[in-house]
């Protein structure tokens, strides 16, 4: 079948071993806690897959990475959500190390070389709230040693991780509340795993919380950001917003298409296969564009606000094949097996992530009249 080979085809000449990997194991297992498929990409290179090739990664493009998450949520959905946090972190790590003198490079040296998994500790789970306002604090102690204190759930790879990788809140010299990422070897003195993830469903991404207390950090795993209170990110940022918003909904674009291929292989199949497919391929379609305008654009909140209007054209796509798939699927089907009411179920996870769209409608509003775009 023609259909999602150009995603396989990516993750084959990327992460050889890993497609063949987890089809061989039932949706089922993988997408338990502790799931195996974590251990699998793990072992074929993934945590190097986003980290470049002068620190000793693959060096994957926008556009690579972007068909490797479709692939990915194809095969196991917890997966690919896991790894989003993950990269979308190294992503802001390699920003970072390009001409400064922090620890970066070696931190991305290290993910490459010894697999390193990134937990993610930027937006929080919670109706309502600025995502750029995290709930990990940091203080500057006499000694120049930062101490961190909070927690973030859920905080995907939480029982994984090698390393987290949080916004923390920080007051500068002057007064004013800054972002800053730290990073905290998850190994690290009053760092610790709580059960949080409520549901069967993406389990197996080990979204559990994570609490900090009375963390002690060099100040050089501490990286300012120059984002306030006004809610405009930053190039750190926005670099991070741009990677988060495409390979997650990448990933989730995966996960219909995992349902739609379940529907297309039944039986005889549907009257008109293609309706089936075409929403969530547009979708993906234009996700690549914005992939593909990383390559060769400034990334400005221009570009930022087309990842966003591609991740909502997903959104809507992604329940309206779900809704398709499931009918062509019948009855039957629905009886017989779970995987297809739990394909449907993880894929309209997209809705749930940061910034929603109704969170953002007020801000892509002012900004298609000329105000910078704020995230809320």
């Amino acid at each position: 079948m023609r259909f999602l080979q150009c995603e396989r085809a990516t993750l084959d000449r990327l992460l050889p071993g890993l497609d063949a990997a987890l089809a061989r194991v039932p949706l089922d297992v993988l997408e338990r806690a502790p799931s195996p498929a974590v251990a699998a990409f793990r072992a074929a290179g993934g945590p190097g897959l986003l980290v470049p090739a002068e620190h000793a990664g693959l060096g994957a493009t926008p556009l690579d990475a972007v068909r490797v998450q479709r692939a990915l949520g194809a095969r196991c959905p917890s997966l690919a959500v896991a790894t989003t946090m993950h990269h979308f972190s190294v992503a802001g790590l390699a920003l970072a190390a390009r001409g400064g003198t922090g620890p970066e490079g070696l931190l991305l040296e290290a993910v490459a070389k010894e697999r390193l998994l990134l937990a993610s500790g930027f937006a929080e789970g919670r109706t309502g709230q600025n995502i750029l306002r995290p709930h990990i604090t940091a203080r500057r102690r006499a000694d120049g040693r930062v101490v961190l204190n909070g927690s973030k759930k859920p905080c995907s790879l939480s029982r994984s991780m090698d390393l987290l990788t949080a916004s923390v809140v920080m007051a500068d010299d002057d007064g004013v509340a800054r972002l800053a990422v730290a990073l905290v070897p998850a190994a690290t003195p009053g760092v610790e795993v709580r059960p949080f993830w409520g549901t069967h469903v993406l389990a197996g991404a080990e979204s559990d919380e994570v609490v900090l207390t009375d963390v002690v950090l060099d100040p050089q795993m501490v990286v300012p950001t120059e984002v306030t209170a006004d809610g405009v990110p930053d190039a750190l940022n926005l670099a991070g917003f741009l990677w988060f918003e495409l390979l997650l909904t990448a990933g989730y674009l995966g996960m219909a298409a995992a349902l739609a291929e379940r529907a297309l292989r039944a039986g005889e199949g549907p009257a008109d296969p293609a309706a089936l497919t075409t929403g969530p391929d547009a979708a993906m379609l234009a996700v690549e564009a914005v992939a593909r305008a990383m390559e060769t654009e400034e990334w400005t909140d221009s570009l930022l606000a087309a990842a966003l209007s591609a991740r909502y054209a997903a959104q809507d796509a992604i329940a309206r094949a779900t809704r398709d798939c499931l009918a062509a699927l019948g009855g039957m089907a629905f009886i017989g097996s779970p995987d297809g009411a739990y394909l449907a179920s993880a894929a309209a996870g997209l809705t749930f992530h940061p910034p929603s769209r109704a969170r953002m409608a007020a801000s892509l509003r002012d900004f298609l009249h000329g105000a910078p775009l704020r995230i809320g």
